[in-house]
């Protein structure tokens, strides 16, 4: 058996598969890393590829200006979704998939950085990837920018500050706003990478993060790496 093939796209530096890649590489999944930013090419279409994972950035959803390969990805999601192939946007990239299925983006105004709890919604018991995850649980949020929840998705996870903290788009198209895929040390990894981004914003967070890590991360590493295995299962 062919192992299957994982067209990933990250949008900025050393943001990293984390958890999500200890699941693609439980499956034996053969992942196709492309660097958009930096001019690598994306696939014209989904015929080489099994599912599609969007990481996250600094730019918003719309900057189309200086990130121009961003109409082409709004193109390519709507593909994979057509054929039935696993979506995975974490972050921006959940932006991205609100706006290719015709959300409306908000810059600004849903700023959250640090471990924050979320909330999963009734219809999320009979979701195939959040089921079996707590009904409330803390994980890792770094965003200011959120959406409105795209038609025809269902709401699956919320909080106070972003109300669409996670979706679902028929059969297996994901968008999740909170970084599940950063576990603890993942975490600690952008820490000091983005040291200096983070310092200007939060200039707290060095004295926050280890009591931050002992409070919540367990139970965040736990429940992120849940949903990467069965988002994985979809595929």
């Amino acid at each position: 058996m062919m192992p299957m093939r994982i067209l990933v796209v990250e949008n900025y530096e050393n943001t990293g598969l984390g958890q999500l890649a200890t699941a693609l590489e439980e499956a034996d999944a053969d992942v196709d890393l492309r660097r958009p930013y930096l001019g690598e090419p994306l696939p014209q279409d989904a015929t080489g590829h099994d599912a599609l994972v969007m990481l996250g950035g600094v730019q918003n959803a719309l900057a189309d200006d200086t990130s121009p390969y961003f109409p082409h990805l709004l193109e390519l999601t709507r593909d994979f979704a057509a054929r039935d192939r696993s979506v995975l946007g974490i972050c921006l990239g959940s932006q991205l998939i609100a706006r290719a299925f015709g959300a409306e983006n908000h810059i600004g105004g849903s700023e959250e950085f640090g471990w924050r709890e979320v909330s999963l919604t009734p219809e999320a018991a009979q979701d195939a990837v959040l089921a079996h995850l707590p009904e409330r649980f803390p994980i890792f949020q770094w965003h200011d920018d959120h959406f409105s929840l795209p038609p025809n998705a269902t709401r699956l996870a919320c909080n106070a500050v972003a109300q669409n903290q996670a979706f679902r788009i028929g059969r297996a198209v994901y968008g999740f706003q909170f970084h599940f895929e950063a576990d603890t040390r993942l975490v600690r990894e952008w820490s000091e990478a983005f040291a200096d981004v983070i310092s200007r914003r939060h200039p707290d967070w060095c004295d926050r993060l280890d009591c931050e890590a002992a409070n919540h991360g367990a139970q965040a590493d736990a429940a992120g790496l849940a949903i990467a295995r069965a988002w994985v299962k979809t595929i």
